[in-house]
């Protein structure tokens, strides 16, 4: 069973407005029987995050083009995308490079 994960997640460029204006969000994962990746986290964030138009933030099981995904300050493309294990503490960024981000 993976344990509860504390995140610290980051909302700029214009996304913060999908979530209420906030730019960042101190969040905890529950446990959960398979380890938490980069996929689960952006399911969790739609289904308790996300206040508005979940299409301008997620395109099937990903984020929409023109979104820049930081882990922990670099490119998630670097970390391995969606398989990329999350780890207690790591800080995730997401910039809409669409707004002027």
């Amino acid at each position: 069973m993976a344990a509860p994960i504390a995140l610290h997640l980051e909302f700029g460029g214009g996304a913060e407005l999908l979530f209420g204006g906030v730019k960042d969000h101190q969040v905890t994962l529950p446990s959960q029987s398979q380890p938490w990746d980069m996929k689960r986290l952006l399911v969790w964030i739609r289904a308790n995050m996300l206040k508005e138009r979940p299409e301008l933030f997620v395109q099937g099981h990903t984020v929409r083009p023109g979104i820049l995904v930081l882990i922990n300050d670099a490119d998630w493309e670097l970390m391995g995308e969606l398989t990329y294990e999350l780890q207690d503490q790591d800080n995730v960024v997401f910039i809409s490079t669409l707004h002027g981000g």
